[in-house]
């Protein structure tokens, strides 16, 4: 595999929530073309620094973000010790930004697994809540399955926990010793760390058989995680700050839905929603999207659901896979948006949309 690419309480500085497997009600129901469909689950992203400037991109990156928003390094967690626990016990926190799709993506997959984890809600302005760590983005998972452990990067905490649970064999300390981050270098000569395995289930020959009956599965599913990472998550914020009225609806959910001050919410709400209206024109042509880049969005979606095909419930079978599970994440953050709206009416995507919903609420 090395060369494969309830109710809110107050806890320290952040909010934290207690999730399990009996879950809230859905975020969302099906409603008449051109209604909104309710409260978001998820949106989030980095935040810069210096002034009025971090307060605002602080924002502006809560929704969609960009190419390198939660690229991380695996440490070892020392300043947040705790109590050894029993034997199989799986102790998880998340540090988030309720509207990063990264995030979105890591709760989808806990959710779904019935995996019990508090949330702390980090203030993407000043991030006190993660000043304990070195690495300054989200999300930040901190395990403890008998030693704490800290895990970055969306697609290497699911490989991670998803191979303990599957494989007792080894520790989760053991386990995220395989995603080891390599350092590498951006065209504009940014250095950023990068896992080369974090597709991968680190799994024996028996183990490996009974979770990908045959290759072509364990292929497919890695493909489309690798997708929705690379280009899915890209479509995010040219689509949510489309207009300077959609880039207005989305600063007013990302500072209701995060944790902000009075001040600076209202700040990031009207100043961050002009940045971001230009900012996503930059996004447009970056990743050489369309004039209307709607069309992107409806075709990436539409290619989702041909992937997954008319035979399947899931691209998983009868039950979603880590592919399902990524995709499903990065959608959700529009919810309650106009470009969600937009999609569920000008796309395919409803049925197995709502499939999902409904699986991961049981």
């Amino acid at each position: 595999p090395l060369s494969a690419r309830p109710q809110p309480k107050m806890a320290g500085t952040g909010r934290v929530w207690r999730v399990g497997a009996l879950l809230l009600p859905p975020a969302w129901r099906l409603r008449a073309p051109g209604r909104a469909f309710g409260t978001a689950a998820g949106r989030g992203g980095s935040s810069s620094s210096g002034g009025g400037g971090r307060l605002m991109l602080g924002a502006a990156f809560a929704l969609g973000g960009s190419a390198g928003l939660c690229l991380a390094a695996r440490q070892r967690l020392r300043e947040h010790s705790a109590a050894e626990l029993p034997a199989g016990s799986l102790q998880l926190t998340l540090y988030q930004y309720k509207t990063c799709p990264f995030c979105s993506k890591v709760r989808a997959f806990l959710d779904y697994h019935g995996l019990p984890y508090e949330i702390v809600e980090v203030n993407p302005i000043m991030r006190k809540e993660i000043k304990f760590s070195s690495y300054r983005k989200v999300p930040i998972l901190l395990a403890n399955a008998g030693s704490p452990l800290q895990l970055n990067d969306s697609s290497v905490i699911i490989s991670a926990i998803k191979t303990y649970l599957i494989s007792r064999r080894n520790s989760l300390e053991e386990i995220v010793s395989f995603y080891p981050p390599i350092k590498t270098v951006t065209e504009k000569g940014k250095e950023v760390l990068e896992y080369e395995n974090k597709y991968w289930l680190m799994l024996d020959e028996k183990e490996t058989k009974r979770v990908y009956p045959v290759k072509e599965v364990r292929v497919e599913e890695m493909k489309w995680r690798k997708w929705a990472d690379d280009w899915l998550v890209h479509l995010i914020s040219p689509n949510v700050y489309r207009t300077p009225k959609e880039a207005l609806a989305s600063f007013d959910y990302i500072v209701r839905e995060g944790k902000f001050g009075t001040l600076e919410g209202l700040f990031a709400k009207y100043v961050g929603a002009v940045a971001m209206f230009f900012v996503s024109k930059r996004l447009k042509k970056r990743h050489q999207l369309r004039d209307d880049v709607r069309e992107d969005l409806y075709e990436a979606v539409n290619e989702w659901v041909k992937a997954v095909g008319k035979n399947r419930l899931f691209m998983g079978g009868n039950q979603p896979n880590l592919a399902d599970l990524a995709v499903y994440g990065v959608l959700r953050v529009m919810e309650g948006l106009e470009a969600f709206d937009d999609m569920m009416v000008h796309t395919n995507i409803q049925p197995w949309y709502q499939r999902m919903e409904e699986v991961i609420q049981k």
